[in-house]
């Protein structure tokens, strides 16, 4: 039975219930504010995985035009893959529904536009997935630096080692720039948007270096992992049942190796080091200011704050944070978020990772892929009319 729109309950529909579409189940809370009501995916498996674990009756279609023409469905959740979220994000709005949007916005800076135009048009609310803004150890780290403890920001120094990249993005579709663009996107969005969010600046120029040296090859483009001779002795071979494409095959073409230098508004200087052959897995920030500065280790969930001479109490002392654990995925920020997100639609919260951040993060991407690709040349972030250069 279709659920009643009320204020205080709120209806949401998924498109995409796999993959990050997982966040239905923290959605889902009959007892409290919100339920997922119905979910669009093109699996047939993946609905019917959907539908047994819901334990309701949701409305389940392969058409996500049918879920956006239910009338008690008025908020939703776009969880498909990078390449579908324009159409998805737009033609919701456009359908009178407030929207959550996984990050990255979308893979081109004009998709990301026609997303914004098409919000500011609609009347409705919409909500960036930036999860790691409600990660503890990068909360902390805000706080720190809002706190003015290591003075006038002038630098950040960020490296991503991504161990298990071929699990996480070459056995699949991530591995095309025809789907992703380049993975500072889909993986790089998080990292620049935390540049963006802590030193509270944009990105106004970059450039970048980068190269495929590890991933890609001369395999053919339907061989997979189970079938492949050359499994038993494959230090990349993927034991997954979706993700199994081969990470050797001819048409994979984004870089799994990159440097990214930035200027920031108020001229703060930034670099980011991303690679995906590493064999462990961690975020490694660093945040330097007049006064000191702070870095994290997120393998220990420490946060090191380091001052110099500033002729204040201040500087009487080094610190260490301890971080403290969260329950949920991603750190505890996947509960959080989707609790925000009701906030924002029956509240009228503002929401954390507002939609120009998700422009601008996925600008600074595609300016550094498109210089990576054509000699390191510095190329200017386009502002979107309208916005620059406040924040909204």
């Amino acid at each position: 039975a279709p659920y009643d729109a009320m204020k205080d309950f709120q209806p949401i529909g998924m498109i995409g219930v796999s993959g990050r579409g997982g966040l239905w189940r923290h959605w889902h809370q009959p007892a409290g504010r919100s339920v997922i009501a119905g979910g669009a995916d093109i699996s047939a498996d993946a609905l019917e995985q959907f539908r047994t674990e819901h334990g309701g009756q949701p409305f389940v279609t392969n058409d996500y035009r049918e879920l956006l023409a239910r009338p008690d469905i008025d908020a939703i959740a776009v969880t498909s893959p990078d390449y579908c979220h324009e159409e998805h994000a737009v033609a919701a709005l456009q359908a009178g529904k407030h929207v959550f949007c996984e990050k990255p916005l979308a893979i081109t800076i004009e998709g990301c536009d026609h997303i914004l135009q098409t919000w500011r048009a609609s009347g409705r609310r919409l909500m960036v997935g930036f999860n790691m803004r409600y990660m503890n150890i990068f909360r902390v780290m805000k706080e720190i630096v809002e706190s003015g403890a290591i003075g006038e920001m002038k630098a950040v120094w960020v490296r991503h080692f991504v161990g298990f990249g071929s699990d996480f993005y070459y056995h699949d579709w991530h591995a095309t720039r025809a789907n992703g663009t380049s993975l500072l996107l889909q993986k790089g969005s998080h990292d620049i948007d935390m540049i963006h969010w802590i030193t509270g600046a944009y990105t106004t120029r970059t450039a970048a270096f980068g190269s495929l040296d590890f991933f890609g090859g001369d395999r053919p483009n339907d061989l997979t992992c189970p079938v492949c001779p050359d499994r038993d002795t494959c230090t990349e071979v993927s034991h997954s049942p979706r993700r199994n494409q081969c990470a050797f095959r001819q048409e994979v073409d984004v870089e799994d190796n990159q440097v990214m230098i930035m200027e920031l508004e108020g001229g703060i200087k930034a670099s980011y080091l991303q690679c995906h052959f590493t064999p462990d897995y961690h975020r490694n920030y660093t945040f330097i200011g007049t006064q000191g500065r702070i870095e994290n280790s997120e393998p220990e969930m420490k946060v090191w704050l380091k001052t110099r001479k500033s002729r204040t109490w201040r500087d009487l002392a080094d610190r260490t944070y301890d971080i403290k654990p969260a329950e949920g995925g991603h750190g505890g920020a996947d509960p959080v978020i989707c609790r925000d997100f009701v906030e924002m639609v029956l509240d009228g919260k503002e929401p954390l990772a507002p939609p120009l951040a998700g422009r601008m993060s996925v600008a600074a991407g595609v300016c550094a892929a498109h210089s990576l690709r054509n000699g390191g040349t510095p190329v200017n972030v386009p502002p979107v009319a309208g916005f620059w250069p406040r924040h909204d």
